[in-house]
């Protein structure tokens, strides 16, 4: 089962499982969850090979959307579920080869489809990372800065640093294994009929008009939203923006 933070909550909304992207965790998601746990339940995971969740030689969207299924047959099914990137593949994934357990979707930032660009230089970059020397969050990110120059990025990736046991929360091994998977998208033949809101930043080129035919095939009921001065990681720049954009397609879709 993955390691799920879960915010409880009295409001009456259905449940929101909140699914991380690439190198990512649950507990980046926990500002967010927390404001909108008053509308419900919030769980938030830590997908395989990321956060406190096991780690495996596989990192499939297929098996990925088999333990978001476990996870929310755990809890209250179906939920609503929000995924951003790679979470978001996962996410879609679940959505269509088992649509009784998702009941709205929300996708942040992500098109059903296989890019071309690498993510491999952010692994490269994690391992040349000396742990021994690091003592605290800002000794990582000083020694990420020779290869990442985006401070965001630092601060978001030393988040997955166990401090402790000086090791990454990552499987860096599997996930440069597996990064062609990552970057694709699985060939899948059903549709998920119920909303479904593609929610993107509009300085991000991940999710483009020519993506749009490709996604109505799987998700008919698609809507877009962009939201403005957002790049790809449209969460962590503009926060209250995107919290009120999940807000207000979960408050009127039905």
């Amino acid at each position: 089962m993955l390691n799920t933070l879960s915010i409880p909550s009295d409001g009456p909304a259905a449940p929101l499982l909140i699914v991380h992207g690439l190198y990512g965790s649950g507990r980046n998601w926990g500002v967010i969850g927390k404001r909108l746990s008053d509308r419900g339940p919030v769980a938030a995971v830590d997908l395989r090979n990321h956060g406190d969740s096991f780690w495996s030689d596989s990192h499939s969207y297929e098996d990925m959307a088999d333990d978001l299924a476990k996870v929310i047959e755990a809890h209250d099914a179906p939920m609503d579920v929000v995924g951003h990137s790679m979470g978001g593949k996962a996410a879609m994934t679940l959505a269509i080869t088992r649509p009784d357990l998702v009941h709205r979707l929300i996708v942040a930032d992500i098109a059903p489809v296989t890019y071309t660009h690498s993510q491999l230089q952010f692994i490269e970059a994690m391992r040349a990372v000396d742990l021994t020397r690091i003592e605290k969050r800002s000794d990582a990110s000083a020694q990420l800065a020779a290869h990442v120059e985006d401070p965001t990025l630092q601060a978001f990736f030393t988040q997955s640093l166990d401090l402790r046991n000086k090791r990454w929360k990552l499987n860096l091994d599997t996930l440069a294994a597996q990064m062609e998977n990552v970057l694709g998208f699985p060939d899948l033949s059903d549709t998920f009929e119920a909303p479904t809101l593609f929610l993107s930043g509009g300085q991000s080129d991940y999710v483009t008009p020519d993506h749009r035919p490709k996604i109505r095939e799987l998700f008919p009921k698609a809507r877009f939203v962009k939201i403005p001065n957002a790049g790809h990681w449209l969460h962590a720049e503009k926060p209250r923006e995107f919290e009120a954009s999940v807000r207000a397609f979960l408050d009127q879709a039905q």
